[in-house]
């Protein structure tokens, strides 16, 4: 194996590989064995990649497969410190500075520095972290007031529809990813 390549075994774990807290029973193991499909599909897009392929446009979007890995890891991040510390975690859209702005746009793509590796390394972790979450949160009825923002409609958010927000922002990305994968080399997810 290249220096610059990973193990795709590593990061082509099925559903049923994924570890959920053996305590975790309905609706937050519902959750979890559906943020785990989702994770599964997007993590599957990378396999056999190397760091320059995960970095690759391959569609008229500035998105790339790396990139879209670590955005879905800072959204996630960042969703779970909203559920445990409110709007104070994410800062309000109206505050963002220019630096703020190109920091979410580095999110999305491949830096000189980033390896594929050291993406998925850190989703796993990002990962680890939520489902520790869902786990052990109290109530998912917990609600907190949602940061300024032009996109929110609502006010408040419960940690429930915080965590559905999380299993859909991973599935269409997911999506978005077979894409890129598609017309980089022909690969599918599925079929």
């Amino acid at each position: 194996m290249k220096a610059n390549e990973h193990d795709p075994k590593a990061d082509a774990m099925t559903v049923t590989e994924q570890t959920i807290t053996p305590a975790t029973t309905g609706e937050r193991a519902d959750l979890l064995a559906m943020l785990a499909k989702h994770r599964h599909f997007l993590r599957f897009t990378t396999r056999d990649l190397t760091d320059e392929q995960a970095g690759m446009r391959t569609t008229a979007s500035e998105l790339c497969l790396g990139g879209l890995i670590k955005h879905v890891a800072s959204v996630e991040r960042n969703w779970v410190g909203f559920i445990l510390g409110g709007p104070s975690a994410m800062g309000d859209f109206d505050q963002m500075t220019e630096e703020d702005f190109a920091r979410r746009e580095d999110e999305l793509r491949m830096l000189p520095d980033d390896t594929l590796s050291g993406v998925l390394a850190d989703y796993a972790e990002v990962a680890r972290r939520t489902d520790d979450v869902v786990a052990t949160l109290p109530d998912l009825d917990a609600v907190q007031p949602l940061p300024k923002a032009p996109w929110f409609q609502d006010t408040h958010w419960s940690a429930r529809r915080v965590l559905m927000h999380i299993v859909a922002e991973t599935a269409q990305h997911a999506g978005h990813a077979d894409i890129i994968r598609e017309s980089l080399d022909g690969a599918k997810s599925m079929g």
